[in-house]
């Protein structure tokens, strides 16, 4: 049914990093350029989810150079996530095995850093099972970009040359963007996400990653 199946990259294939290790990510990037006591509202705007006329506000109030701020809060917040994968608290999910029962391309896209992504996978030996991978790069330009912003994903979706791409994702962003790229999408409830009310529809809810081998499998998982 699918050529191609693409896939968040946190809370789908590896465990979501902790809000509060995100944010002293973000104090530390304030610390290295100079601020020693932000105000803690303001760090938690630039730990996650901060748009580009946000960022510019708070960097203003500062005094500090919003293009360099998000270079090193970038960095900092990459080293922390990797810090915390080889500390084991943040490792893939046990299902991330159905992905070899697919008949299908498969890519990832993530509203994370590049460099976080591509370690991650690296590390864990699942950079080989994946034919495109696209992160944010360093950039306040990759702010507008993120999902629900199709961007990325219809990058992976050329470079995997796909007629019938499926995504799937943990957030009503993936949902949104897979619907911006005109594409069907697959919510899939991990244990945060269990009660979790969708504002828009996906195409498919499902429980694990061994749910899509029924969608795009080559067989059943356990058949000969």
């Amino acid at each position: 049914m699918y050529d191609a199946v693409v896939l968040d990259h946190d809370g789908v294939i590896v465990g979501r990093t902790p809000f509060d290790t995100l944010r002293e990510a973000a104090w530390e990037a304030f610390e290295r350029l100079g601020v020693t006591d932000p105000d803690l509202a303001h760090v938690d705007d630039v730990a996650v989810g901060v748009d580009p006329a946000t960022l510019s506000d708070i960097c203003d109030r500062y005094g500090i150079d919003p293009v360099e701020f998000w270079r090193v809060r970038d960095r900092t917040a990459s080293d922390a996530q990797v810090a915390a994968s080889r500390a084991g608290r943040k490792t893939p999910y046990e299902d991330v095995g159905a992905l070899a029962h697919l008949d299908a391309a498969l890519g990832i896209v993530s509203s994370n850093q590049q460099a976080t992504v591509d370690d991650l996978l690296e590390h864990f030996g699942l950079a080989d099972r994946f034919d495109v991978v696209y992160g944010r790069e360093p950039s306040i330009a990759s702010l507008s970009r993120k999902k629900p912003s199709p961007y990325y994903l219809e990058r992976a979706i050329a470079d995997l040359d796909a007629s019938t791409a499926l995504f799937v994702g943990d957030n009503e962003s993936d949902v949104l963007a897979a619907d911006n790229a005109g594409i069907d999408s697959a919510f899939i409830r991990r244990p945060h996400r269990r009660s979790f009310e969708l504002s828009t529809q996906p195409t498919y809810e499902i429980d694990d990653l061994h749910d899509l081998v029924s969608l795009c499998g080559r067989s059943p998982i356990g058949s000969p």
